[in-house]
């Protein structure tokens, strides 16, 4: 008890997450005689965990969804989309959600997909009369996406800590990927349907794209809509494990944003690998150090002792899932997702188990649930990254934000509490 509240305390106080673990990890070595959280052993753990080839697709698909975002990939798809659907209600906000789908399949993270999209769609939707603050809102809570679509950073890190198979969860994450657009894109009608489109200008931007002759803008747009087809179809054809595949994405956006659309040069391909290399690193050491931390947690079975407390508060598997709802929506506010799942993951999965919750099903859960905290305060990271674009105030997109974030939790309930939603695309013997 002693340690959980050092714990908060310390990240209360500001102290960097990694830190933090780091330092909990090895603390209880030094008072306690048992070999196993020894100072050394705890170290060797760290290390040891990190040493792992599914981790390796993190890196890998960090550096993918860089180059893309630098070789201006998110405007081809939004091109494309506005194509077909701009001049109808609300077809460029729906443009903008589905480009967040496509990027998300490109990049795997919510930031990453934030700050592609945002940076060119925000200026495009205020230009064309719609409000700033809704526009920058949209894409902060559409961001999310990027981290529930596959291929999926934070789905990587639930295998790694569950042991479940990172293809298996890819795959579960398709159709709540989907449908969580879909909730968005009926919220984005809704909305322009109440306050009204500046309707010409919206046909003269169309009619720009359209006069290009949709065989221009397909081929324009074609390496940008393959990507995700490349990528995930070697995971799901078997040709490719999931870091093997990120390996592809990195060789593909390199060739499609140098050689192909021409947006970027080989300068600034290597400014993008230092880049990487100094986001992968601060990632890396919350790695390491949160499995030093989950050495020492199992060492003092926390995970059981979670397992009797739940146990002992709830008595059905739908108090159960409400309760989980609760505490993970509660930690998307404070704590970044690789942190939060590398530590809750083993310790909450063992309390799901009792009510006989498919692994597999409940990393899509957690996942769409610390998604929700890239946009609800104090962390919020899409809001910072879409304020900085928009210049608008965290508190404006926040108020703004709120009715998309409503449309993303009744998503969340329906993936909660009907199981096929997630599972129904994976082989029979492991739904």
């Amino acid at each position: 008890m002693v340690y959980i509240v050092l714990f908060v305390l310390l990240l209360v106080i500001g102290i960097p997450v990694g830190m933090v673990l780091a330092y909990i990890g090895l603390l209880p070595g030094l008072f306690a005689s048992n070999p196993a959280i020894a100072p050394v052993s705890i170290l060797r753990t760290m290390v040891n965990g990190v040493d792992s080839f599914p981790i390796l697709a993190v890196p890998m698909f960090i550096l993918s969804g860089n180059i893309m975002a630098k070789g201006k990939i998110s405007e081809k798809l939004f091109n494309f989309f506005s194509y077909f659907i701009g001049d109808r209600t609300a077809g460029l906000p729906i443009a903008t959600v589905v480009t967040c789908l496509f990027y998300g399949a490109i990049s795997g993270s919510g930031p990453a997909t934030t700050a592609a999209v945002g940076a060119m769609t925000i200026p495009i939707l205020v230009q064309l009369g719609y409000d700033k603050v809704f526009a920058t809102a949209l894409v902060a809570v559409a961001g999310g996406l990027g981290v529930i679509i596959p291929p999926s950073i934070p789905f990587i890190f639930y295998g790694q800590a569950s042991g479940a198979s990172v293809g298996y969860l890819f795959i579960a994450g398709v159709i709540p990927g989907l449908l969580i657009g879909g909730c968005l894109m009926l919220y984005s009608y809704y909305y322009c349907s109440k306050q009204g489109e500046d309707k010409e200008k919206i046909k003269d931007h169309i009619q720009k794209i359209k006069s290009q002759g949709f065989a221009k803008l397909f081929v324009s747009s074609f390496g940008a809509l393959l990507s995700p087809v490349i990528i995930l179809g070697c995971i799901y054809g078997g040709i490719t494990s999931p870091t093997e595949a990120a390996v592809i994405s990195v060789y593909y956006s390199i060739i499609l944003s140098v050689f192909v659309y021409k947006t970027i040069n080989w300068k600034e391909v290597k400014d993008i690998f230092i880049e990487t290399v100094g986001t992968y690193s601060t990632i890396l050491f919350i790695i390491s150090a949160a499995i030093g931390f989950g050495r020492v947690i199992t060492v003092f079975q926390v995970p059981v002792l979670v397992e009797n407390f739940i146990k002992s508060a709830v008595s059905n598997k739908i108090a159960f899932l409400l309760l989980i709802n609760v505490i993970l929506l509660f930690v998307g506010m404070i704590m970044d997702t690789t942190p939060a799942i590398l530590i809750l993951a083993p310790i909450l999965l063992k309390a799901a188990e009792v009510f006989n919750i498919n692994p597999i099903h409940f990393g899509v859960i957690m996942v769409v649930n610390l998604a929700i905290g890239f946009v609800t305060p104090p962390l919020g990271v899409n809001l910072f990254v879409a304020s900085s674009i928009s210049g608008e105030r965290i508190e404006d997109i926040v108020k703004q934000a709120i009715p998309l974030i409503g449309a993303f939790i009744v998503a969340l309930l329906l993936i909660t509490f009907v199981p096929a939603i997630s599972l129904i695309l994976l082989p029979a013997g492991v739904r």
